[in-house]
């Protein structure tokens, strides 16, 4: 089978991506450059797919940064360094809607048959594009907004993670080989990739780690 799975770079879909290589699935891997503060996450993305057996690996340019709204991708916003009640700052307005649509119209040209992300329970409380709910809505659009679609045969987005702390997905990855030290998970890493070890992304990273009682292989800035 062929599958597109959408790899930031980042933990959660480097283990995804091992996931459905090891399951035997013809990937190909779709990174969107969507005007992120840095793009030390794309390079991982880079590093990542040339670890597994990627058929094609495209990074799409979607400029976020001139509409702005989140501290991703407005540098006048500061990234929080706390915890926060509500849907973060951080959240990319219909980033993920964005993302797999391009997936779709991907997936429609090389006949892949899913669609796979990375979200997980950890964003689900945070982000909407990470709910269950948002899933499904897609994959109903997906029946009524494709060729395929509309011929009885959709391709579906599948989230196999949605429902996994961060310290289950790491467990995963470790069992797959995942070499973690490649990912990038940090809101506001360095041209090296090295992290900032306060934002929100590394405080869940780190916890991850230690809840699963591995190593975290991060490179921080600050110790």
């Amino acid at each position: 089978m062929r599958s597109i799975v959408l790899l930031s770079g980042g933990l959660d879909s480097a283990t995804v991506l091992a996931q459905v290589s090891g399951q035997g699935d013809e990937c190909f891997a779709l990174t969107v450059d969507y005007g992120q503060r840095h793009a030390a996450e794309i390079d991982a993305a880079r590093y990542i797919s040339s670890s597994y057996r990627v058929i094609e690996h495209r990074i799409v340019r979607v400029d976020y940064g001139q509409f702005g709204g989140s501290a991703l991708t407005d540098k006048k916003l500061n990234v929080p360094t706390g915890e926060e009640s509500g849907i973060p700052i951080t959240y990319v307005p219909a980033r993920n809607t964005v993302m797999l649509s391009i997936a779709l119209g991907w997936a429609e040209v090389v006949a892949a048959k899913k669609i796979y992300i990375g979200v997980n329970a950890v964003d689900y409380s945070g982000y909407p594009d990470c709910r269950p709910a948002f899933i499904e809505a897609f994959n109903d659009l997906a029946c009524v907004a494709t060729k395929l679609g509309v011929e009885g045969s959709a391709i579906t987005v599948e989230a196999p993670l949605i429902k996994y702390k961060k310290a289950d997905i790491i467990k995963l990855g470790a069992k797959l080989g995942v070499n973690y030290a490649l990912t990038v998970s940090c809101y506001q890493a360095d041209s090296q990739g090295r992290a900032c070890a306060n934002c929100d992304a590394c405080r869940l990273r780190r916890n991850g780690f230690a809840a699963a009682g591995l190593a975290d292989p991060t490179e921080y800035l600050v110790e």
